[in-house]
């Protein structure tokens, strides 16, 4: 098993259906009540592939990814065009959208987040395949330079300073992000007579974790 550092051709996922799904166990008392409990942290996301393919050269080039990859061996980059952005879908990434931590004159390293709020709750969502060359850190509204202040590791999704920011600074982020997923199928089976006439092949593409 491993993760290869290579993103699904972005004009085969534009198209896919997908999104994040949770899992709650929910169990229902004698009395209609309910108690709901989820074993899981994190959401996790599906998609399938296979809505997107219009012509025999993205046939072409499935095959040879899903080859590549050795099935669900392994894992690859996934470019969720709902969602891969850390401020607004139509706004190019900004220093100051995600606040992803503070200094405390000792660490040196944070690791990049996304925060979604509905209400008086959110959900911080670990950022782990950021896209390289898309990271803006921003200390207390100062933008930074990567490479001279700032190093990112674009494999883990942590950021290192060159000094560990000093104590109460605010740490802000902006950036593109791909996802980590797996193929969740070991077979494509595609019939050309049904693919002609409009049928496409179910490809589940699977979140993983990391």
């Amino acid at each position: 098993m491993g993760f290869h550092e290579i993103r699904f051709p972005a004009s085969l996922s534009f198209g896919s259906v997908g999104g994040p799904e949770r899992l709650t166990d929910v169990v229902t008392l004698a009395n209609g009540f309910e108690e709901r409990n989820t074993p899981w942290r994190h959401s996790r996301r599906r998609y399938d592939a296979g809505v997107a393919m219009r012509g025999l050269e993205d046939l072409e080039r499935l095959i040879a990814f899903f080859e590549a990859r050795q099935g669900r061996i392994h894992g690859f980059r996934w470019k969720d065009w709902s969602d891969y952005k850390s401020g607004a879908a139509k706004a190019e990434p900004d220093f100051g959208d995600q606040v992803i931590g503070y200094g405390d004159d000792v660490t040196a390293q944070i690791a990049l987040s996304k925060t979604y709020r509905s209400g008086e709750q959110s959900y911080l969502r670990p950022i782990t395949k950021p896209v390289k060359g898309s990271v803006r850190i921003g200390l207390d509204g100062d933008v930074q330079q990567e490479g001279i202040h700032f190093e990112v590791d674009s494999t883990t999704g942590l950021v290192t300073f060159e000094h560990p920011p000093n104590a109460g600074v605010e740490i802000t982020a902006g950036y593109e992000f791909d996802v980590p997923v797996r193929f969740d199928t070991d077979s494509i089976q595609i019939s050309m007579a049904s693919f002609q006439a409009g049928e496409v092949p179910s490809v589940p593409v699977v979140e993983l974790r990391l």
